[in-house]
């Protein structure tokens, strides 16, 4: 479940995997998900590097590449330099380099025991963004509890330092007779619960709605557009114009958008794509459609779910003919509109 730094996983399939373990589970009675994010302290600074190679032994690698990147990482000088100025050089032995390309494959190898205990929690990655998905059945929270008490004990453990004060927690219940939830106790204090946070990139909200979403990426969209109207009066060729929208405008209105364009309501639609128009009418030799654009996207999506190695391949099964792929289950349109039904019916479509 550790979805960065890896080949053929991105953000849009952690954001697909966490909405559809929620829909999934909502589908049931007497249902509903609480969602922990969990925020670190410069996780990557807080590195204990035989904390490490201890764990690194444990995997199987060789005493000899240990030991490289125990001395790789440890008695490392450091200093600070603005204009002429150099400030003195202090000697660091925790924490792995920023910007160095071995880093974030050594954090993801001291975090891969970071996994839930119960089979109603999943704890998904992205990198040190840390969510914790509990399903709740019969307002039974125990398992849930448990896991977060556990795992609280794990960032102890490995010096992860966690900052309850970031750290948020939403409840998604859309069950008639709901009742108050009492918050989490991370260290003596409260968790904060939320009705809509900013998950790895994207707005979600507690109604698993994405209007919220949708106003935050027109209002980035429309502030770029005021640059393209500005490039249109200096008079540049329209291949120039093509370039610079799809680099900052459509840019944004695809980001991550097989996770969240399935359940837009309509008029979400219509707003994203005035924003078209008004891009069309400037670069005027353009034709768009911010619809294609998701079901272009879709195929390039689907190609890589169903292979072994991605978490969400257990979603994709064959039927006893060979041909086709088992649909999934939907007793709500909100689970029937996400990602991975929609990316069955479409590699359906296209046998």
């Amino acid at each position: 479940m550790q979805f960065a730094y890896r080949p053929n996983r991105s953000t849009d399939d952690a954001i697909s995997t966490t909405l559809h373990l929620a829909l999934t589970h909502l589908d049931n009675k007497d249902s509903y998900v609480r969602m922990l994010f969990i925020d670190f302290s410069s996780a990557f600074n807080t590195i204990i590097p035989q904390h490490l190679i201890e764990k690194l032994n444990l995997l199987g690698l060789n005493t000899s590449l240990c030991n490289w990147i125990l001395d790789f990482l440890t008695g490392r000088p450091q200093a600070v330099r603005i204009g002429n100025s150099i400030s003195s050089t202090t000697t660091l032995s925790t924490g792995a380099p920023q910007g160095c390309v071995l880093s974030p494959l050594l954090f993801t190898l001291l975090t891969h025991d970071c996994a839930p205990t119960h089979s109603s929690n999943h704890i998904i990655k992205f990198a040190d963004d840390t969510t914790v998905v509990g399903l709740i059945s019969r307002n039974d929270e125990s398992a849930y509890r448990e896991e977060v008490k556990r795992l609280t004990a794990w960032c102890g453990a490995n010096n992860l330092s966690l900052n309850v004060d970031k750290t948020k927690e939403m409840v998604v219940d859309f069950r008639r007779a709901q009742s108050d939830q009492s918050p989490l106790i991370i260290d003596g204090s409260s968790v904060e619960i939320v009705k809509s946070t900013k998950f790895l990139g994207v707005h979600l909200a507690d109604n698993l709605t994405w209007s919220l979403n949708t106003s935050s990426i027109t209002k980035k969209a429309q502030q770029r557009l005021y640059f393209l109207r500005r490039l249109r009066k200096a008079h540049l060729p329209s291949p120039i114009l093509s370039m610079f929208y799809r680099g900052t405008i459509e840019s944004i209105l695809s980001s991550c958008i097989t996770a969240w364009f399935g359940n837009c309501t309509v008029s979400d639609r219509k707003t994203l794509q005035r924003i078209v128009r008004t891009a069309e009418k400037i670069i005027e030799s353009l034709s768009l459609y911010h619809g294609h654009l998701h079901h272009t996207l879709h195929p390039q999506s689907t190609q890589h779910c169903g292979r072994s190695h991605t978490p969400s391949h257990a979603y994709f099964t064959l039927l006893p003919s060979g041909k086709r792929f088992r649909s999934i289950r939907a007793a709500t349109t909100r689970l029937c509109n996400s990602f991975f039904p929609q990316a069955i019916r479409l590699l359906n479509t296209q046998n």
